[in-house]
């Protein structure tokens, strides 16, 4: 890791403390050259100054909001137990009755369920969560560095059973990999015992661009020798999808479908803008001014 001064935080309303990530996720769109890193991806780039920046834009904000965090990268990678910058930013948050809402894949989350709590008791709070396989042991391979799926569902049902509402990003699903019927029987399972509000869903699929597509097949190439299920996928991928940005589910249609169904069925909300206007919408109640009866 290295520390930077940063000169700015919110954008207009999200943040991200980290810049890279240790999860080692194969997939991560992160990596595309695009985001114009100046590092190695896993050489994770702290913004040392996070909590006193964040402070200073919410003491300017006229209007309170959700303040949003992890789009980019995750805010709970394993350096912030050490660090503990998100913590602080939390309490800042706390502290000017502002919303949060956070993207993780890491049950480190729960260490700061006390001030996500707190926040969600005066404005809101929403805890979204990234899950691609019902398969932990699947997952401890495309997403080597960080808890497995079964851990992350305890981690919703926690937050549930807090009052905290959460989403889960029903994204990426592989093709060829784990794009299933069973898998997305099996993720949906996992939301509908969590009591998760909505799921976020691009379509079944990924996509690749120059810098992560590179380090998808190099990581295809790796898991292939380990494990059988991944022999022969990366050939496949170069002769189905060539230099595509999208990546889609030969079966996409009929998988979208059956996970439309579920979702209708156990009165779970599905989307993308729809989802995405939900969580951005800030209570009309202000912390500050007591209720009238």
């Amino acid at each position: 890791m290295h520390f930077v001064t940063a000169k700015s935080i919110l954008t207009p309303h999200s943040m991200n403390i980290y810049r890279g990530c240790s999860h080692g996720c194969i997939y991560c769109d992160s990596r595309s050259k695009c985001y114009q890193f100046t590092h190695d991806f896993e050489d994770i780039e702290v913004k040392q100054n996070a909590p006193e920046l964040l402070e200073e834009a919410l003491r300017k904000k006229r209007k309170r909001c959700m303040i949003g965090t992890g789009s980019m990268c995750d805010p709970y990678i394993p350096l912030e137990k050490e660090l503990g910058l998100m913590r602080r930013c939390l309490e800042i948050i706390d502290r000017y009755n502002f919303g949060a809402t956070l993207i993780t894949k890491s049950d480190l989350v729960l260490r700061d369920l006390d001030i996500l709590t707190r926040i969600n008791n005066k404005t809101k709070t929403v805890v979204q969560m990234t899950l691609t396989t019902a398969d932990d042991e699947l997952c401890r391979k495309i997403e080597p560095g960080v808890c497995p799926t079964s851990r992350r569902f305890e981690v919703l049902q926690a937050c549930h059973e807090a009052g905290i509402p959460t989403v889960v990003w029903f994204s990426p699903l592989l093709p060829f990999i784990n794009d299933t019927r069973e898998n997305i029987e099996g993720i949906v399972d996992y939301c509908v015992r969590a009591g998760v509000h909505s799921i976020i869903c691009f379509g079944i699929g990924l996509t690749l661009r120059e810098g992560n597509r590179e380090y998808f097949y190099a990581a295809l190439d790796r898991l292939s020798v380990q494990d059988m299920r991944f022999t022969g996928i990366k050939d496949r991928y170069q002769k189905t999808f060539g230099y595509n940005y999208m990546c889609s589910s030969p079966q996409e249609n009929a998988l979208m479908s059956n996970l439309v169904s579920l979702c209708r069925r156990h009165h779970i909300r599905l989307g993308t803008d729809s989802v995405f206007k939900w969580i951005e919408e800030f209570p009309d109640t202000d912390p500050l001014q007591p209720e009238l009866f």
